[in-house]
């Protein structure tokens, strides 16, 4: 495969398969990372001009190493990895979930940093290596709702950062924030229209936003180790909840 390439992880369905999208109307060959949607991947990849499905269980790490290996020996050009997959469960700070804890961990942090280093030390291509890790707004706008989730995405972006401080010159390491833009869990649309509007300009962020700072992030000019926040300025906000809870309880 000569095209350029990208792994995005997660890419089978919601913020994922946008992003999937934006890369193939760009000349990307897309590699469509996916666990329990494997009927939704192979669906996105017959849309899209260039694309393969990869199924891994990123819980399980041998296995998510293994896949990259494999894909670094097939794909010439692999110019970027997107961490996009997450596990987005509740838990409480006050009682923390073991199992749910241990999942979000394996997925949402540690995960991403080994696929991340086998990545930029085995990826070829002569244009450079771009990782970016999807992480979320909360983080610089904490509540306390979904703790062992926010727990996660605060390590992933701190090992980002980390890994930034290596990989600063050719090859290169991003954190992408994206803010409240489909609905989750049990939200109504009525709950999640409100919730999406939860931020500085009072709008509802778009998926394809956030597609398009994937895109620029990884053919961009930014120098190793910045992040871009697309969440119509809701990480600006001091927000005492989720915005889930937030629009079902009737607050701004």
């Amino acid at each position: 495969m000569m095209r350029k390439s990208v792994l995005v992880t997660g890419g089978a369905k919601r913020v994922g398969a946008a992003i999937c999208r934006r890369f193939a109307d760009a000349g990307w060959h897309v590699v469509i990372h996916c666990n329990n949607s494997a009927e939704e991947a192979n669906e996105l990849a017959g849309e899209l001009p260039s694309a393969e499905v990869v199924q891994c269980d990123l819980v399980d790490l041998d296995a998510a190493m293994a896949m990259v290996r494999k894909l670094a020996e097939k794909l010439e050009d692999w110019r970027c990895l997107i961490n996009s997959a997450s596990i987005f469960e509740p838990d409480e700070v006050t009682d923390l979930d073991v199992e749910t804890n241990r999942r979000a961990m394996r997925v949402n942090a540690v995960a991403p940093a080994l696929l991340a280093q086998h990545y930029l030390a085995n990826a070829r291509t002569s244009a450079g290596r771009r990782v970016v890790q999807v992480t979320d707004q909360k983080l610089a706008n904490l509540n306390p709702d979904f703790f062992s989730y926010t727990m996660s995405k605060s390590a992933a972006d701190i090992a980002a950062q980390m890994l930034s401080m290596v990989y600063d010159r050719q090859d290169r390491v991003y954190t992408l924030a994206p803010g409240a833009i489909l609905p989750s869990h049990d939200q109504s649309s009525a709950e999640a229209e409100r919730s999406h509007r939860l931020n500085l300009l009072a709008r509802h962020t778009q998926a394809s936003e956030v597609a398009d700072a994937a895109l620029f992030l990884a053919e961009g000019p930014l120098a190793s180790g910045q992040a871009l926040y697309v969440d119509s300025g809701q990480h600006l906000l001091s927000q005492p909840r989720d915005v889930i809870y937030l629009a079902r309880e009737g607050e701004d």
